[in-house]
């Protein structure tokens, strides 16, 4: 039986923070545009190339490098949107991205399940990235949806069946990390327009997005920018994100993996612009610190968290939303050490002005879905929408008079103002029960059990089964 979605509830902070000083701002743009002029990104498409030399570029097409003027770079990005909307399926869904809230997603794009049932670890599958879809459409702080994990059953087109199974599952905005390459593009686009209804709504309000990955240090991936230019030129927002790690693929100090982060995400920027200007683009700064002793990539390190408000910061200086790191985990099961990890980078992007952000539901490093992490994680983000959002105070909330009334060694319980202001409190349902964990599967449980989101129309059905066939047939 269909269940109506619950209504989203983002984070509006009520006040904001500063981490970096108006000179120091100043600093990392002067960088930026120093290494794009003088050292350059490595791209190897030709047909991104020809793009950047039309455009003012200095390009080397034998080495495949790309020399940015600082001239070129800033009168490209000026014509970025700072502000726009992500649509959804449903209009009360759509994510206004207007500065004063921050929406945020699921993590993706893991590889491995615990199962729903027998509780192994096994592959994930198409029906795994359905699931927690159906689960994301009724958790009111998952604000849009990236396909959890990959559907590892549907190999040559496996990012395509993850679009299919998130359309399908929930009314929410769909925002794909794994649709690489222009031939997926092209087909990931025609299933949005079926989504949409027409080429008009299709750009007023596109229902799906893209994030593409940059390749530290200082190089884009010819797949990646290639499908990029076809989502942007369909008026579909897309993104680019920077994963530095420090000490390996960046600069052993944080300042120095953030300036080059910020480089490789802004030539990418750049280049959507130069083809489509205009164009909707968001940056996307989440860098890793490397382990000393193993080598391992840590998101969550203790100085991590700092570098996704930066993160924050830089994008809104070059004039475009940004997608912020606040929930990733390098913790191996859900526990205090994924819910430590979340907390305080959820909460000091929200308070920098992040417009979005992802990372609910993986641990180990995002590879890894518990189905219960993303129940768990949502308990924290309500935790954190609270405190951001402040303290009430006027006339009412001070309750000058009920403390006259009831005086000295008085007691509130019998008092309307208390029964009116009670039922207005939010209390979790997870810290009240003996075993949060085990509540949060069966929040999981009941969820798959009795809310089954809107379904899409039978014909746009058809069609998405449509396209999903021609590019079976085209790629395996």
């Amino acid at each position: 039986m269909d269940s109506e979605t619950p209504p989203l509830q983002p984070i509006i902070p009520a006040y904001h923070v500063r981490v970096l000083s108006d000179l120091q701002l100043g600093q990392f743009r002067a960088g930026t545009l120093e290494i794009l002029e003088q050292v350059g990104v490595h791209c190897p498409s030709d047909k991104v190339l020809r793009i950047y030399a039309e455009h003012g570029a200095k390009v080397d097409f034998d080495r495949q490098i790309v020399r940015l003027p600082s001239d070129v770079v800033l009168e490209a990005i000026s014509h970025a949107p700072r502000f726009y909307t992500m649509g959804a399926r449903s209009a009360a869904h759509d994510l206004k991205l207007d500065g004063k809230s921050l929406y945020c997603a699921t993590d993706g794009c893991g590889v491995e399940t615990i199962d729903f049932v027998t509780r192994q670890r096994r592959t994930s599958q198409k029906d795994d990235v359905a699931r927690m879809a159906r689960v994301s459409d009724y958790l009111s702080s998952i604000g849009f949806y990236w396909p959890i994990v990959s559907a590892q059953d549907h190999p040559e087109t496996a990012p395509l069946h993850e679009l299919d199974a998130s359309f399908n599952n929930t009314v929410k905005h769909i925002q794909s990390e794994t649709v690489m390459g222009e031939t997926l593009a092209r087909y990931a686009v025609e299933m949005a327009k079926v989504i949409a209804g027409d080429e008009t709504n299709l750009r007023a309000r596109p229902p799906l997005s893209l994030l593409v990955c940059c390749i530290a240090p200082l190089a884009q991936d010819k797949e990646g920018m290639e499908s990029a230019l076809a989502f942007a030129e369909a008026g579909l927002p897309v993104g680019f994100m920077s994963m530095a790690n420090t000490g390996s693929t960046a600069p052993a100090t944080l300042a120095g993996t953030v300036v080059m982060g910020d480089a490789e995400i802004v030539s990418a920027l750049v280049l959507i612009q130069m083809a489509y200007p205009g164009a909707p683009v968001f940056h996307s700064l989440m860098p890793g610190i490397m382990h000393p002793h193993t080598a391992a990539y840590l998101g969550t390190a203790w100085e991590g968290g700092l570098l996704y408000a930066v993160g924050v910061e830089l994008a809104h200086r070059w004039g475009v939303p940004t997608l912020a790191g606040v929930f990733g985990t390098d913790a191996r099961i859900p526990g205090w050490q994924s819910a430590g990890d979340a907390t305080s980078s959820l909460l000091l992007c929200a308070l920098t002005g992040a417009e979005t952000g992802s990372g609910l539901g993986l641990v180990e490093s995002c590879t890894l879905l518990y189905p219960e992490a993303v129940v768990l994680d949502s308990d924290i983000y309500h935790r954190v929408r609270f405190e951001a959002g402040g303290l009430e105070v006027n006339a009412e909330t001070l309750a000058l008079d009920v403390i006259k009334q009831v005086g000295p060694r008085g007691q509130f319980l019998r008092h309307r103002h208390t029964r009116d202001y009670l039922r207005r409190r939010a209390f979790s349902d997870l810290s009240a029960a003996q075993d949060p964990l085990q509540a949060a599967r069966a929040k999981v449980d009941w969820i798959l059990e009795h809310h089954q989101p809107q379904p899409l129309e039978v014909t746009q059905q058809r069609e998405l089964d449509r396209i999903l066939a021609a590019a079976e047939r085209e790629l395996s």
